[in-house]
Parts: C-alpha cells; structure tokens; sequence
C-alpha cells in the first residue's frame, strides 16, 4: 500500500495541474488516464486490506468465546481442587492460547496505527480508510481490552502455608499467600507495571461487617519470569490480616432486626490491581479470589471450612458476600460428592455408595 501511495503521490504532484485549459493536449489526458488507474488500484487495495482485518477480527471474536469458555473450566477446576476433588489446573495451554490471540490482535493493533499514518500522506474523496479505520479500531480495542481483562486471573487462591490447612480458611496474625497471573505474555519492558491488592474493596451492606487491613506491602511490579516459560506473575507472600478495631461491636451479637453474620460465615476478598501497557494500550487490569473466611481461633476451623464448602457447592457468583445472609439448601447428591472429596483428600480414598447412605440416614433420616 505504501509503495502504491508513493507511486500516485509522486505522479499527482508531477502530471496533475489544477487550472490549465489542456483538454486537447493527449499527452496530458493519458496522464490523467493513467493517474485515475493508479488511484482505483489505490482504493481497491485499501478497502482490501479493510476487508481482511474485518474478517480477521471476526474470526479472532469467535477464538476468543472458545478461550472464554475454557478459562471457565478452568474456574471450576480450581474451584473442585480447592474442596478436595482431584483436577487439572495448569495454566501453562490457557497461557499459549491467550498469548498467541494477543500476539496476532496487538500486530493488527499497529497496522491500523500504520494505515492511519499512510492516510495522513496522501486521502481522497470517499477514502475507505477515513470512513472504516475509526470503526475498525473501536472494534479491536474492544476486543484487546477483553481479552486482556480475562486474562487476569488468581493462580493461587488465598492459603496458609501449613500443609495441614485448607485453602480460603485463614486466620488473623498468620502469614498466607496468593497468586495472580497474566495470560498474554507480552509486556513492555519500559514500562513498570505495580500490581496491588486490597481487601474487600466494595464491601457487603451487611450490619457489624468486618473490616481488616493488610500489614505487609500491598504493591509488587509484575515480574517476568528469568525463562520466558514462567509467565508474567505477582506472587504475594508472607502477608497478615489486622482487625481494624472499630470495624465490629458486639462481634456477633445483633441489636433489633437482623443482626450480623457470624465470624465463620462473613465472606471476603481479595482484589489484584494491575496497571498494564504495552504498544500505546493502558489498562488497569483487576481480578478477585474466590470467598474467603477469617478466623481468630483454630476452634472456628471446622465451621469456616463448611462455610466455604457451602458457598463454593451452591453460588456461581465469586462476589456473593451476601450469601450467609440467607443460604440456600444444598442438594444430597451435589453435599455427598463434595463429602467424599474431602475423604480422598485426606484418606486418599473417596466414600462408597453405602458409606454415603449411611450418612445420608444419620443427616437426613
């Protein structure tokens, strides 16, 4: 295109002259002839290219509701792996998929910054790329920043480093760890890209909520790995929960009305903030844990666990700190699958069909 541009450009300035009666020169007219030629090629292989990013675009839009539903098993997985179930959670296919996407939407991202300066040079009357690059470039921004927003996500929900603790169960003055990754390896090194976390960044309306606050550093820069493999990672470890002290009276007990959750039932999150760019795109990226439960004695351990059974069995939505308010029942066959998890999870060995009529008789009668 630029070659074809260049071409009618210089022959436009040398042959084309605007107020000279030279209608019976015919060495002029074929000039003319021949600039008119040079133009219709010119605004044939725009509208081209136009109709190849069009269909590119079309076809990346359906690749990108396949990764959407895979990165929704994936979701579950974790979640199943979470309460015990055995699952494949690597991330390492998701990772290449999400990148090759971003690769192939970032180098139309610059061939449309580059038709845009090719039509700077040189325009004309109804110039396909006038009317079609503004449309062309929200269509792509919308899908880059999609891709990019999906691509955010919590490798490693929130968990104590003790062997023999759950995930999503933590407790007040010890450490525990988390793990967000982006999908699309490509960053700007130029670039310092700050990931933050915060907790419960929108609480619940909910009388006599907690609040807490995070003790170590709540910033890290996203590291790209020493070999391109590892991915680009914000691994917060060693962090701590302080109680704010005003934030509950009565740690429990309701004055008139509905009164607060319980402590095993009160759900939390954990946001990850990241400021991302790369090739003039800037976003800020954000993703959240699934629910989670602090405890200050190891005496509420069992209750928050079944809390966070119930919540993970039953809710779709990862931001419903309103579930305890009012839970919803669980089904037996959903209750008995999750029960014989935790047996295999610690037994290595899940529970036949007769151990789970024997506890369906004793809980159900």
């Amino acid at each position: 295109l630029e070659d074809l541009q260049d071409a009618f450009d210089f022959c436009y300035k040398v042959h084309y002259l605007p107020g000279e009666e030279r209608s019976r020169d015919s060495q002029y007219t074929r000039q003319l002839q021949a600039l008119q030629a040079k133009l219709q090629n010119l605004d044939r292989q725009r509208r081209e290219v136009l109709a190849q990013m069009q269909q590119l675009l079309g076809r990346s839009e359906t690749l990108q509701e396949l990764l959407q539903q895979e990165l929704g098993g994936w979701r579950e997985r974790q979640q199943c792996l979470c309460l015990g179930g055995s699952a494949d959670t690597n991330l390492r296919p998701l990772e290449t998929w999400f990148t090759e996407l971003g690769q192939g939407l970032f180098q139309l991202w610059q061939l449309l910054r580059a038709l845009n300066d090719l039509r700077q040079k040189v325009t004309y009357e109804r110039d396909p790329l006038v009317a079609e690059t503004p449309l062309l470039e929200q269509r792509l921004q919308e899908q880059l920043t999609h891709l990019l927003r999906s691509a955010f996500v919590v490798e490693q929900q929130p968990s104590t480093p003790n062997a023999g603790k759950r995930p999503l169960v933590l407790r007040t003055a010890s450490k525990f760890s988390a793990r967000a990754r982006l999908l699309v390896r490509l960053h700007d090194r130029n670039h310092r890209m700050e990931a933050k976390i915060h907790i419960d960044r929108n609480p619940p309306n909910i009388e006599g909520f907690r609040r807490f606050n995070i003790l170590t550093s709540s910033s890290k820069t996203l590291l790209a790995g020493d070999s391109p493999q590892e991915g680009l990672v914000c691994d917060f470890q060693y962090l701590t929960l302080k109680e704010q002290k005003d934030s509950r009276s009565g740690k429990g007990k309701g004055g008139s009305g509905k009164g607060p959750l319980v402590v095993t039932e009160e759900l939390h999150l954990i946001t990850f903030t990241l400021a991302y760019a790369y090739c003039g795109l800037e976003l800020e990226l954000e993703t959240t844990t699934l629910p989670f439960v602090i405890i200050s004695h190891n005496n509420q351990f069992s209750s928050a666990w079944a809390s966070i059974l119930w919540f993970n069995m039953l809710s779709s939505d990862p931001k419903a700190q309103h579930f305890f308010s009012s839970p919803p029942p669980a089904p037996w066959p959903r209750l008995a699958e999750v029960l014989s998890w935790q047996f295999e999870s610690v037994a290595e060995r899940g529970l036949s069909r007769s151990h789970l009529l024997m506890l369906a008789e004793k809980l159900l009668g």
